[in-house]
C-alpha cells in the first residue's frame, strides 16, 4: 500500500494563518429507547428528564470552554442526540441564551435541532421555532411501518409524515432523515420511501446506508440485509432520483434544494472548528501552531457532576502534523463536488506537497481527479471511500 509521507519542511510549517469556521455542537444524550443500529452516545431515558440540572452543566461547559475560542463568531449551532426534542422549548430557549450572553454567535446563524416523530408535537415545534431554532431534522429514517419496526423505532410511517408536515409548515429549513439496505428491504421498497420523502417537500434530505457497527444490538444479532449488489443499486436509485427531484448531491449522504445545504456539516466536511459540548462532546479547534481534539465524558451522570472541571474532559489531544493529511481528506473527501487546494493549507497550514504521496497514490487508482486546483473524488473514489482514506495514513 501506498502511504503518504511528509516531507521535513513540511513539518516545519506554520499552522493555519487565519482561524477557520467556528460551530457548536450540543450533545443531548436521552432517547426514550436505543435503537438497535445506533452506535451514537445516547442512553434510555429510565427516569425524569434531568433538564434543567443538564441546562445548568452545558452552561459550565461551555463558560469553561471559552479561553479556548474567546472571540471567535460562531456560524452555527447543532442540538444533537440521543433525542433533543425531549428537552422542551422552554429549556432550549435558556440554553440559546446562554450562548447568545457568553459568546459572539451570528445574528444570522444556522441553528439546527433534531428531533423524532415520536417525541414531538406542533406546539413543541412551534415553541422550538420562537426559542431560536430555525432548522429542523427529523429522524424518519423510513416511510414503511414493517421497515420501521424492524429498526426498533417508536413511531409510524404515519407520524413520520404528521410530524414532517408539521413541522415544515412551521420552518423554512426542514432535513428529514432517511436509511437504505434495510432488513428485508428490495429496491421497489427503498424506491418508494424517497418517493414519499420527496413528496413531502422538505429543503434537504439525508440517506444513509445502514451498516452494522460494533457495540449495537444489530451487531450482537445481525439481521439479515440486502447485499451488496443490492445495497449498491439502492444508493444509485437513491442518487439518481434525488437529482432528479432537484436535489443537489454535495456529500456522501447529503442531498439539498439551492442554498440549503446543513452549513454546520459543511463546517466539518470542510475542516472548520468545532466547540462540541455535552456528554461526549467532541471538539477540534486550531491554534496557530497545532490543532486540538477533546472530548468530554461519555455517561451522563458523570457528566452532571464533572462538566466545565478538568475532570469533565475524557481526552485531549495534539494533532501531529504527519496526522492532517490524513484528518483533513476523511473530511473533505465527502464533498461530492471535492476542494480547492488551497483549502488544504488553509486549514492545515502545510503545503499541498504534504499530501502529495497519496494523492499520486490516489489519482493513478481512478480514486481522484486532480485539474484546475480541484481534488475531487470519482463515481469510485466515493463508493471505496475507506481505501482510499488508507493511502493519506501516515
Amino acid at each position: 500500500m501506498h502511504i503518504a509521507t511528509l516531507s521535513a519542511d513540511a513539518l516545519n510549517g506554520a499552522g493555519p494563518a487565519v482561524p477557520p469556521p467556528l460551530t457548536l455542537y450540543v450533545h443531548i444524550p436521552w432517547c426514550i429507547r436505543k435503537c438497535p443500529y445506533c452506535d451514537f452516545n445516547s442512553h434510555p431515558l429510565k427516569e425524569e428528564l434531568p433538564e434543567a440540572r443538564y441546562i445548568e452543566a452545558l452552561t459550565r461547559d461551555l463558560e469553561s470552554a471559552l479561553p479556548l475560542v474567546w472571540g471567535r463568531p460562531i456560524e452555527a449551532v447543532f442540538f444533537g442526540g440521543g433525542t433533543p426534542s425531549l428537552f422542551s422549548p422552554e429549556g432550549i430557549d435558556r440554553l440559546l441564551t446562554a450562548v447568545r450572553t457568553l459568546t459572539r454567535l451570528n445574528p444570522l446563524a444556522e441553528i439546527t435541532l433534531e428531533a423524532n416523530p415520536g417525541t414531538v408535537e406542533a406546539a413543541r415545534f412551534r415553541g422550538f421555532r420562537e426559542a431560536g431554532v430555525n432548522r429542523l431534522s427529523i429522524g424518519i429514517q423510513s416511510l414503511d411501518d414493517a421497515h420501521l419496526q424492524a429498526l426498533g423505532r417508536i413511531h409510524s410511517a404515519q407520524e413520520a409524515v404528521r410530524a414532517a408536515e408539521t413541522a415544515l409548515g412551521i420552518f423554512d429549513n426542514v432535513n428529514l432523515d432517511l436509511m437504505y439496505a434495510l432488513p428485508g428491504q428490495t429496491l421497489e421498497a427503498a424506491e418508494r420511501d424517497i418517493r414519499r420523502a420527496v413528496a413531502l417537500a422538505p429543503q434537504h434530505l439525508s440517506a444513509y446506508h445502514l451498516t452494522l457497527e460494533p457495540n449495537t444490538a444489530f451487531a450482537a444479532q445481525p439481521p439479515e440485509l440486502p447485499g451488496a449488489d443490492l445495497a449498491s443499486d439502492m444508493q444509485d436509485l437513491v442518487e439518481e432520483r434525488l437529482g432528479a427531484a432537484g436535489f443537489e448531491h454535495y456529500e456522501t449522504s447529503a442531498f439539498a434544494r439551492r442554498h440549503r445545504r446543513s452549513r454546520h456539516n459543511l463546517n466539518y466536511w470542510l475542516f472548520g472548528d468545532y466547540l462540541g459540548i455535552g456528554a461526549g462532546g467532541h471538539s477540534k479547534l486550531s491554534f496557530h501552531d497545532h490543532v486540538l481534539r477533546q472530548a468530554r465524558v461519555r455517561h451522563p451522570k458523570d457528566y452532571l457532576e464533572r462538566a466545565g472541571t478538568e475532570g469533565g474532559i475524557s481526552e485531549q489531544r495534539r494533532v501531529g502534523r504527519r496526522e492532517l493529511p490524513f484528518e483533513f481528506m476523511m473530511n473533505a473527501l465527502r464533498l461530492t463536488g471535492g476542494f480547492d487546494e488551497r483549502l488544504f493549507t488553509e486549514r492545515t497550514g502545510l503545503p499541498m506537497s504534504a499530501a502529495a504521496g497519496g494523492l499520486e497514490a490516489a489519482v493513478a487508482q481512478g480514486f481522484l481527479v486532480r485539474e484546475s486546483g480541484l481534488i475531487r473524488p470519482t463515481l469510485h473514489g466515493r463508493r471505496f471511500l475507506n481505501e482510499v482514506l488508507q493511502l493519506f495514513l501516515p
